[in-house]
């Protein structure tokens, strides 16, 4: 069976973000039921409020059945190793911000399948790559990262803009899409390593 390259971004995606999500939840103590919860609306999340917008329903996961059976064996195997893995902090960044890249491109792409202009694809983008996490905090009373001063939106949001100029270079999609995806992570990585952030208003 061969796997296009949107499939096997999603299916990353997917899998990034199901331990994501565990791992937050792990970390808030919850109990098994909780923590497959938690890592379902991470990975379902944004791509669920991308397609109502889209008015594409049933959404994906309700259609393929096979999402929502990659998400609990995820989660499974995230439970039975979590003895294994002890810093469970820089596990959940890594994963979440590789799931950010991944899913925005996939938001991206959506957009473009629907034949929406740069600026709403790139919206979608941030929309699939965010909503997920804001969620799970939600769930789990935390503040989102996209309402922190810490650079998580806009990560999505350059990445979107490289990925359309990128295309307008002539690359091919595949690459910019791997680029892009790279890019993201990179740039989470970087932010965080070195304490960047955007300006913070208020007293």
């Amino acid at each position: 069976m061969e796997f296009t390259t949107s499939q096997v971004i999603e299916i990353l995606g997917t899998i990034a973000f199901a331990i994501s999500g565990s791992f937050s939840a792990i970390q808030r103590r919850l109990d098994p039921f909780g923590v497959l919860i938690i890592a379902f609306v991470t990975s379902i999340g944004g791509g669920t409020v991308r397609d109502l917008l889209l008015g594409d329903t049933p959404v994906k996961w309700m259609r393929d059945v096979n999402y929502c059976l990659l998400i609990l064996v995820t989660s499974l195997l995230t439970i039975v190793l979590k003895r294994h893995r002890k810093r469970f902090t820089v596990t959940l960044f890594l994963f979440d911000s590789m799931g950010l890249g991944l899913f925005t491109i996939l938001g991206i792409q959506k957009g473009i399948a629907f034949g929406l202009s740069p600026g709403i694809c790139i919206a979608l983008g941030t929309i699939t790559g965010c909503f997920g996490g804001v969620i799970r905090d939600t769930l789990l009373n935390t503040i989102p990262l996209i309402f922190k001063k810490e650079i998580y939106a806009t990560a999505c949001i350059l990445g979107g803009i490289l990925y359309f100029t990128l295309l307008f270079f002539n690359l091919k999609a595949d690459v910019a899409k791997v680029l892009v995806i790279g890019f993201i992570f990179a740039l989470r990585v970087v932010v965080v390593r070195y304490k960047l952030s955007l300006p913070r208003f208020g007293y």
